[in-house]
């Protein structure tokens, strides 16, 4: 203990007596450490973290995947349900203790208090089984929580509201239980507060405000409710095991059940069962740990995690490298006092005791200053990555955890960059050191410092490299040909109206708002649509007139959106052939479509025509259902699939419906469609300017409705790609921080070297070396390691560029403009870092520098 602290004591005195050196290490460090560890603690957060529930070491999640929000087909490895489904399941699954069943996509709700608040307002809602809360573990900060027996179709409606809902909504309100709420028309009584810090068992942003018993969904969506619908898979679940249970042998239970029910209970139509019973050999249940609930970010986000970890960690050695090289240097510079002690009885055990000491506790303040970059740069990742959201369950105060990691990552690093130079440091022969720094004597630590020097140009190269491979695929996914019109455009998104509404109830409705909406000043036009590009998608199975019926497959669907008659040419996508809708497609009028370039080269031959054919979704019966009118260029408007080829998709007019269905779910279907979620408005007016009058128009047509959001067309295409720009920005920040850690090593290691050859400098200017000579001979020094560097980091930067791959968008991996970028970049530092040594050398006077000793 006393040699430990003496170590210390000496390591202090060390650091005090080079100022410079320890501020230069620390901060070196803490850009290293304090990247990793920023990444590590969002890592722990997303991917590691357990929910803040009890025991959650005994909930298994029944299913696979973040798959949302509905599905109607078979989905090979299941993650969501339909509610009779899950009945039948639970009969098969008496390793729980209980179970539930929740909604799987994030809802809207118009909300609003009785006898306080006359305009709704949105609230992200979740439909949960009546033992969703007890499942959990998780009880209620005031009030109750919802149970078995309020999910009952027959019973009282009740609702759990969020604590953050609760104090930020209504202000912390305590009245606020027993009222009663409208939701969606209907009154709901709030019975209890969930505990803060519970977001429910999908770590997600903006998580649920209000939860509400799934068997309420009958009376809520009435005959659109997908509770009894066999085929609409919406539902995940979530069991607890009881205890010295296992789940051995459920998986393989589970699965057979699913495959029975497919063929013989799923409600699938007849047409359908061929196809079914071909796939039922993917069709899988896997039984997974949920202690950390329905991981949809570390699906989402896990790889951008993984490629910045990776880049911190390149980032990380660069610091270790450069560090190492100024303790090196140190040592060089300390050779006499060490060959003093040395002399006079030292050990070299106690030579490397106290460089390593020395090495740790650097280590170990940059950990502590690393600590303040972590906070700082997980703050930022999470803000260019949620830039939208109002509220992200995810803390960046570093956890224990986190302090953990940090401390064993500053001790790691202590020792890394520390192992050489306290070798080094007793290597020294006494006599050699004795006879002084300028002649005479070797510096063993030379070639350790040039290899240093070249790891850091190697690592620059690759580091550069692949960041400004990530800013070019994310330039080119947000100036590509989204196939509409961006300037100008503004999208709103609203919530539905209750489901008791009739569809000719709808078509009024939207009728009335749409010609209020062109009124408001400053607008030129306004559009209706089932949804806005960019936020949603639907999808259905096609069956062409005079064609074999489509196969259950992913190239027998297509997209679709039911819009007004002139949402295409505002949105300004181009028409290729035929005709755009017009006011005469309505009720009365033939069912018609438009459809896109890819839905007509998925669909039709080369020597058909499309216009005038006929199709029909789902059902070979109504192949005959729409005529195409209509053919329009391909457009963008799945949000999840900008990197590929746009989606087959038609659109229909907003004005027609179906009514030759037979089927409870096709009507469903029509009628659901009907149901408008965007608004399109051709406007100069900025979100700020719109939102009141919108607000406005909204409640002077109906107070039902409620808006969501207003931004740009531009915001739209921006937030899609939130994710890609925080990668590329981290990603090109530590690129910068790896430039510049590289040249101070390169200026370091250079003007060492100058140093170094002082004399033999001299001697080569008393012999009639001019300026430039020795300019040529540093510089040629310090190219030479930066060169070899290059032709190191090259092929590793190639390398990571494959590994990248998945994250790329029209770049290649050996992207040419990227690794040119990193050779220029380094080039340039590398001369700017060299030149000054370069220059120091040629101003040496022959006579002083021989003197030198």
């Amino acid at each position: 203990m006393s040699t430990l602290l003496g170590n210390l004591r000496y390591a202090l005195r060390q650091f005090r007596m080079a100022p410079i050196f320890t501020i230069a290490a620390i901060l070196t460090l803490a850009l290293g450490i304090g990247g990793t560890t920023a990444i590590f603690t969002l890592i722990h957060a997303i991917m590691l973290r357990s929910l803040p529930v009890s025991d959650p070491a005994r909930l298994y999640r029944v299913g696979t995947g973040d798959d949302c929000c509905v599905e109607g087909g078979p989905q090979d490895e299941w993650g969501m349900f339909s509610y009779p489904l899950v009945e039948r399941l639970a009969k098969e699954m008496p390793e729980f203790e209980e179970f539930t069943a929740f909604q799987a996509g994030r809802w809207r709700m118009s909300v609003r208090r009785q006898g306080i608040e006359n305009a709704a307002r949105p609230l992200r809602s979740e439909y949960v089984t009546g033992h969703y809360f007890s499942t959990l573990g998780v009880g209620a900060f005031a009030g109750r929580v919802i149970t078995p027996e309020d999910d009952k179709p027959s019973a009282a409606p009740v609702a759990v509201l969020s604590h953050r809902a609760w104090q930020t909504t209504y202000g912390g309100d305590t009245s606020i239980l027993g009222s009663t709420f409208i939701l969606e028309g209907h009154p709901f009584t709030i019975v209890g507060i969930a505990p803060p810090g519970f977001y429910g068992e999908t770590l997600e942003s903006d998580p649920p405000d209000i939860w509400v018993p799934l068997q309420q969904d009958l009376m809520v969506s009435g005959e659109g409710s997908l509770v009894r619908q066999p085929i609409s898979a919406w539902l995940r679940v979530i069991g607890r095991l009881k205890p010295g249970a296992t789940t051995a042998g459920m998986s393989a239970r589970l699965t057979g059940v699913l495959r029975q029910w497919l063929q013989h209970d799923s409600g699938y139509p007849a047409n359908w069962i061929a196809d079914v019973i071909r796939l039922l050999p993917k069709q899988n249940i896997a039984v997974i740990p949920a202690g950390s609930g329905v991981t949809m970010m570390k699906e989402e986000y896990g790889r951008s995690l993984t490629i910045l970890m990776a880049v911190c960690g390149l980032v990380l050695l660069i610091a270790c490298a450069n560090v190492a090289n100024l303790q090196l240097a140190r040592s060089v510079a300390r050779r006499g006092q060490t060959a003093v002690r040395l002399a006079i009885g030292a050990t070299p055990r106690q030579i490397i005791s106290e460089a390593l000491t020395e090495s740790i506790l650097l280590a170990v303040f940059g950990g502590i200053a690393g600590l303040i970059v972590a906070v700082a740069s997980a703050k930022l990742l999470l803000s260019l990555t949620f830039h939208t959201a109002h509220f992200l369950p995810i803390s960046t105060t570093p956890s224990l955890e986190v302090l953990a990691f940090a401390f064993l990552l500053s001790l790691l690093t202590g020792i890394i960059f520390g192992i050489a130079p306290a070798w080094f440091a007793t290597r020294t022969d006494p006599a050699d050191a004795l006879r002084g720094t300028g002649r005479g004597n070797v510096d063993r630590s030379t070639f350790a410092r040039k290899a240093l020097l070249v790891v850091q140009a190697t690592l620059s190269v690759v580091l550069v490299a692949g960041a400004t491979m990530l800013g070019r695929s994310l330039n080119k996914l947000e100036h590509q040909d989204f196939g509409f019109q961006i300037k100008n455009r503004v999208e709103v998104d609203i919530n539905n109206p209750p489901a008791s509404y009739t569809v000719p109830q709808l078509q009024a409705m939207y009728r009335l708002l749409e010609d209020r909406l062109k009124a408001i000043p400053g607008v030129q036009s306004a559009d209706l649509a089932m949804y806005n590009p960019l936020t949603d998608n639907w999808g259905e199975l096609i069956m062409v007139a005079g064609h074999p019926p489509g196969k259950m497959s992913e190239d027998s669907g297509a997209s679709w959106d039911r819009v007004s008659a002139d949402y295409l040419q505002d949105l300004g996508v181009s028409l290729v052939k035929g005709r755009y809708f017009s006011i005469a497609d309505n009720e009365t009028a033939e069912n018609v479509a438009v459809v896109n370039e890819a839905f007509v080269k998925r669909f039709f031959k080369n020597d058909e025509n499309p216009l005038d054919q006929h199709f029909g979704l789902d059902l070979p019966e109504y192949a005959n259902t729409f005529r195409i009118v209509g053919i329009v260029r391909d457009a963008k408007f799945a949000g999840f699939a900008l990197s590929r080829p746009a989606r087959p998709m038609f659109y229909v007019p907003m004005a027609q419906g179906v009514t030759t269905y037979k089927e409870a779910i096709m009507r469903n279907l029509d009628k659901r469609s009907h149901f408008i979620g965007g608004i399109l408005l051709t406007t100069t007016l900025g979100p700020g300017a719109l939102e009141p009058l919108l607000t406005r128009t909204f409640a002077d047509v109906d107070p039902n409705l409620t808006m969501i959001s207003v931004r740009t067309m531009q915001q739209q295409v921006d937030s899609s790609f939130d994710q890609e720009r925080a990668t590329a920005s981290l990603a090109g920040v530590f690129g910068i921080v790896a430039l510049i850690l590289a040249a101070i090593g390169l200026y370091g290691v250079t003007a060492y070297s100058v140093a170094q050859r002082t004399n033999e400098i001299g001697i080569r200017m008393a012999l009639g070396a001019n300026r430039n000579r020795v300019m040529q001979l540093v510089l040629r020094g310090a190219f030479t390691r930066v060169l070899i560097g290059l032709i190191l980091g090259l092929p590793l930067a190639v390398g990571a560029g494959k590994l990248i791959a998945a994250q790329l968008y029209g770049v290649a991996s050996w992207d040419p403009v990227a690794l040119s970028m990193a050779t220029v970049s380094l080039a340039i530092c590398s001369f700017i870092a060299a030149l000054i040594p370069a220059n120091r050398a040629a101003s040496i006077s022959p006579m002083k520098a021989l003197r030198v000793e």
